[in-house]
Parts: C-alpha cells; sequence; structure tokens
C-alpha cells in the first residue's frame, strides 16, 4: 500500500506567457524570454510551456525554446500543419485547443490525425474550461468561445488515448489570484489518467501544497506571478 510519503508529488510547473512579443504575467518583468526559459534550466524546472496569446510572437516563442531545447512545451495557434515545424524548434511538446474545435465543435478526426502526425508522446491537449452551472465546458480563443465538450472523466479518458498529457485553465479564476478552483482540482485528481497540468486563480507557492492535498498529487500547478 503507497503511504502518504512515498506518494507522487504535485509540483511547480514553469511558464511563459508571450503577448506582442513580450513576456506577460511576470511581475515586474522586463527581461527577454530567453532570461526566463534560462532560469528554469538553471533550476531544472521542466515540463513548462511557451504560450504565444496571438499574433507576433513566433520569434520570441523560438527564442525561448532554442535557449532550452526539448524542455519546454508551445501552444498557441498549434495545428496538424505547424506542430511539427514547432518540434523543430525545439519544443518538447505542443499544446493545442482551438484546432481540435471547428465551429467550437469537438472534431475526433482532427486530434487523431494531429495525434499520428506528431506521436502521441508529443502531444499535449489544452482542456481548459469555464464553469456552467454544476459542469465545466472547454473554452477556446481566448477562453470566449465556449465548446460543446464537457471536462469529466469520460472526455478525459477519451482524449487520453492521443495525448500524453493535459494542461487546463480555470478561466472563471484565471488572473485573479484569489484562489484555485478547489471542486476542479479535486475532480482533475479522480479523473485524469495522464500527467495533468492546473492553472488559474493561485496567489503563492502555499497552493502548491493545496493542490497537492485535493489531487493526490496527481496535478502539477502552474502560474505567472
Amino acid at each position: 500500500m503507497t503511504t502518504t510519503a512515498q506518494r507522487r508529488r504535485s509540483v511547480f510547473r514553469p511558464c511563459i506567457d508571450l503577448h506582442d512579443g513580450q513576456v506577460k504575467q511576470i511581475v515586474g518583468g522586463v527581461e527577454p524570454p530567453s532570461h526566463y526559459a534560462n532560469l528554469y534550466r538553471e533550476h531544472d524546472l521542466r515540463g513548462g510551456h511557451v504560450v504565444k496569446l496571438g499574433p507576433g510572437n513566433d520569434v520570441a516563442a523560438k527564442v525561448a525554446l532554442t535557449a532550452w531545447p526539448d524542455a519546454l512545451q508551445i501552444g498557441g495557434g498549434i495545428t496538424d500543419q505547424n506542430a511539427p515545424e514547432w518540434l523543430g524548434h525545439g519544443a518538447s511538446k505542443v499544446i493545442v485547443t482551438s484546432f481540435l474545435f471547428p465551429s467550437t465543435k469537438f472534431s475526433l478526426e482532427r486530434l487523431q490525425n494531429l495525434s499520428k502526425t506528431v506521436g502521441k508522446d508529443r502531444l499535449v491537449v489544452d482542456v481548459s474550461c469555464r464553469r456552467r452551472g454544476d459542469k465545466w465546458l472547454i473554452a477556446m480563443n481566448k477562453w470566449q468561445d465556449i465548446t460543446d465538450m464537457e471536462v469529466c472523466r469520460e472526455t478525459l479518458n477519451m482524449l487520453s488515448e492521443y495525448c500524453s498529457e493535459f494542461l487546463i485553465h480555470a478561466a472563471d479564476v484565471e488572473g485573479l489570484c484569489r484562489g484555485i478552483d478547489e471542486e476542479l482540482v479535486t475532480k482533475l485528481g479522480e479523473w485524469a489518467r495522464i500527467p495533468t497540468t492546473y492553472a488559474g486563480g493561485a496567489k503563492d507557492l502555499s497552493d502548491l501544497v493545496l493542490v497537492d492535498r485535493l489531487s493526490c498529487g496527481r496535478v502539477d500547478l502552474t502560474f505567472g506571478r
């Protein structure tokens, strides 16, 4: 029987959010993306992600990936056409959301094709969501468009057949720094069968302890402050 001392612990996953070619969400941050990539490399903080928030971020993203090749994931506008290119630029994995939901409707065919193109082990599915009633629905396009897919055990089981990891922002609390969505983190700990990283509402490292407790160490935490 696994004891509390022996079980996996939730870890901090770093992130580099890019907007108009600049690093966003680092308080007082004026350094280029390569600075943060090198910082994460220095501390061996693997499994972080670089997210392009809109156009004009390709150059900055490539700079970050070059600073620490094969260690950072890349997201933002990923499709089956450009995913191999980003892996070639040094991304460890590609993160995809909107491409899987043409007109907000989930396309299994697109997921299957992308998984086949890059390999299941190089694909992360972003299931960032908004709460609607007693459900969480996957949201896309800066979380403004709600899709037809619910975040639940059945959905995550199906998606995990084609990817190696999940990234999930709780969009309703993202950026507020007023606390995580505790119920969602608890459910993710119960539902997810593959590595899962949660973001949204975290204010300091005490939230990492909380995520570890709620998910029994099955969910990692990222935040950009």
